[in-house]
């Protein structure tokens, strides 16, 4: 396996990436073993610490186990990554090498954000529920410029998650906007549909605030499933 020779800053960093990406792309299949730390280190032309340190970032990504006294062996990443794999790939500018990896995260988004919409039209605080209709309409002024009404719209459902009081989904909806969309970002044009339906934005809202729960539900599934009739993106496009 021939890796490029690490750079004098970040060495523990560049040897991470060279392997997190082998192992990402298939390079190194599930169950094979990694060479041993001194062998990586005389290909990396770092030492041993550095290669230990950039195991050990692999191994809580979930990409490898590590066996005291053992081989270093490759894990299935669908099996045993999470979230954190596509931030630390995007912080990369570069993506899981999935061909549906913008329709799944959207449709993962929609799953999210529908029922915190519900949830926090039916249990959140006032305080929470009172700065929607703000946040819609200052996303409404950017229009038409759907890249800024894309990022305007990052503002609003945070409202909406934090309101819906569900802390699983406020940690996945932060996985997904830390940066950039963590794992990427929908295109603003592949969400034209849900971006310039301000009427719609205006209606959840109201939905939200007035403590309609499957009302509000039902306003963000329709913005939030429309992207997904939009035409596919190519493979390892970059999402938000």
């Amino acid at each position: 396996m021939a890796f490029a020779p690490a750079p004098r800053t970040s060495v523990s960093d560049h040897v991470f990436g060279q392997i997190r990406d082998a192992v990402v792309d298939g390079r190194y299949r599930p169950g094979e073993a990694l060479p041993g730390e001194r062998e990586l280190a005389a290909t990396f032309g770092v030492n041993r610490h550095a290669v230990r340190e950039a195991l050990r970032r692999l191994q809580q990504l979930g990409l490898v186990r590590i066996s005291q006294g053992g081989a270093t062996r490759v894990l299935d990443w669908r099996v045993h990554a999470g979230l954190d794999l596509a931030l630390s790939l995007t912080r990369c500018h570069d993506t899981l090498p999935v061909d549906t990896l913008v329709r799944d995260m959207l449709e993962m988004r929609a799953c999210i954000g529908v029922d915190a919409a519900r949830l926090c039209a039916e249990r959140g605080e006032a305080t929470l529920r009172a700065a929607i209709p703000r946040a819609v309409e200052a996303y409404a002024d950017l229009a038409p410029d759907l890249a800024a009404m894309g990022e305007a719209t990052i503002a609003l459902w945070r409202h909406i998650v934090a309101g819906s009081g569900n802390t699983a989904y406020l940690l996945a909806f932060n996985s997904l906007v830390a940066g950039t969309l963590a794992v990427g970002k929908a295109p603003p044009e592949r969400r034209a549909a849900e971006l310039l339906d301000v009427a719609g934005h205006r209606r959840l809202a109201d939905a939200v605030v007035t403590g309609r729960g499957a009302d509000a539900a039902r306003e963000a599934r329709a913005l939030l499933t429309a992207p997904l009739t939009a035409p596919a993106a190519p493979r390892r496009e970059a999402l938000a």
